[in-house]
């Protein structure tokens, strides 16, 4: 038997920062496949926003991940589990910078579970997490020709700056593109304080 219940979006900030925990290397497999079928499954099960059409390969592997964590030790990858020893249901990763501005990224959940609004929890946490921290605001990057994702942000108080950034054609890590107008638009959000 299931039991349904229902609780409020301060309440279900504070139960998924509970459950919301930095990764250890035990987790990077989980993570990288969660990242991979959220960014490039094709068919059905695949993510509403997966880049298919768009970029063909793997999103992440070990060896970029561990690079990406060598690279940027202040970094936080963190995950979340409904139970201590559950499946992953969501990876996020937070990267401080100078003056109290974070990077977020690979913000990724299970699309099978994307109608339990995991990611707009997750995105709260995150915001949270970094808030908790020292941070004032929240800067990411999103290809340019992925509307959707970026009106998805946007509806969470995300606003386009007008700065782009190249897209890495030259690094095939990342997955081989199948487009050649493909950039990064740089979103930002001020984090406001709450209020206890």
């Amino acid at each position: 038997m299931q039991i349904a219940f229902f609780v409020s979006a301060s309440e279900r900030g504070r139960l998924i920062r509970m459950l919301l925990k930095p990764a250890v290397e035990a987790d990077y497999p989980e993570i990288i496949d969660l990242v991979n079928i959220a960014f490039r499954r094709t068919g059905p099960g695949a993510s509403w926003n997966a880049e298919a059409g768009v970029i063909e390969g793997q999103r992440l592997n070990d060896s970029l991940l561990r690079e990406d964590l060598a690279n940027n030790p202040a970094a936080h990858l963190l995950i979340h589990r409904d139970e201590a020893d559950g499946a992953l249901l969501g990876t996020v990763w937070l990267d401080p910078a100078d003056d109290g501005i974070w990077y977020l990224g690979l913000l990724s959940v299970r699309p099978d579970l994307q109608n339990r609004q995991l990611g707009r929890t997750l995105l709260a946490a995150a915001e949270r997490f970094a808030q908790e921290r020292g941070a004032h605001r929240i800067r990411m990057t999103v290809m340019n020709i992925r509307a959707t994702l970026i009106a998805w942000y946007e509806r969470r108080g995300y606003t386009l700056t007008g700065e782009t950034k190249p897209f890495p054609y030259d690094d095939q890590r990342f997955g081989r593109p199948l487009r050649d107008d493909l950039h990064f638009l740089v979103l930002q959000k001020d984090l406001v304080c709450q209020q206890s």
